[in-house]
């Protein structure tokens, strides 16, 4: 597909999108950057819904990056077991938060090149963070953005980056935060990966599985 059948196709699929859920946005509970880059931590392969309960009592205890940093890692991988993995998650809290002390004097930097130089900080979470919290636009290609992007023909990448890459060209700049969050809304309740509501889908028209499954 090239670059003008993608911003035609573009236009029409942000329409409907707008139609649907105008007021996207995260489903992850945060009042400063340092919470939402634990939360972006805690959610991988773990609900927003579970995180958000966590993140609680979680953020009442811990107020600051040092606070993170200087845990015991025991009492911290308690703290976050029921997000699952919690081993991993508390290591990687304490590294990328130590670097944050280190580094930028406790508090969460502003740029794609800061945020993913940090221990265990990629793209998606760092473009996620800039775009909630900074409202710096990104383009967050999680696993929802990444399937639904293919599926309705914006880009026939495989590669996250890549899929950004595809993504930003076609997608104005001032919609990529909200485009993001819309995309993993529809992929969460409507354009799941098993079983997707082809009969919901108001993208329907703009996906291949769909149209087969529209003129089975």
């Amino acid at each position: 597909m090239g670059k003008d059948e993608g911003k035609k196709r573009i236009s029409a699929v942000l329409r409907i999108l707008d139609e649907l859920y105008p007021e996207a946005r995260t489903a992850l509970h945060f009042s400063n950057p340092l919470e939402l880059l634990v939360a972006a931590v805690l959610s991988a392969q773990c609900t927003d819904e579970r995180v958000n309960k966590v993140t609680q009592d979680l953020f009442r205890k811990y107020r600051s990056a040092e606070d993170y940093a200087q845990a015991d890692r025991k009492r911290l991988e308690e703290d976050i077991r029921p997000t699952g993995f919690f081993r991993n998650k508390a290591k990687a809290l304490q590294e990328c938060c130590a670097g944050l002390v280190e580094r930028f004097d406790g508090r969460v930097p502003n740029t794609l090149e800061d945020l993913v130089s940090l221990p265990g900080i990629g793209r998606k979470t760092a473009n996620l963070i800039l775009g909630e919290a900074f409202g710096i636009p990104g383009i967050v290609v999680d696993t929802h953005v990444l399937r639904l992007s293919r599926r309705i023909g914006l880009t026939e990448k495989k590669d996250p980056v890549k899929v950004e890459s595809d993504l930003t060209e076609i997608v104005p700049k001032k919609r990529w935060i909200r485009f993001s969050n819309q995309l993993i809304l529809h992929g969460r309740t409507i354009c799941t990966a098993r079983n997707p509501r082809h009969e919901d889908c108001r993208l329907l028209d703009h996906c291949e599985e769909g149209l087969s499954w529209k003129h089975q």
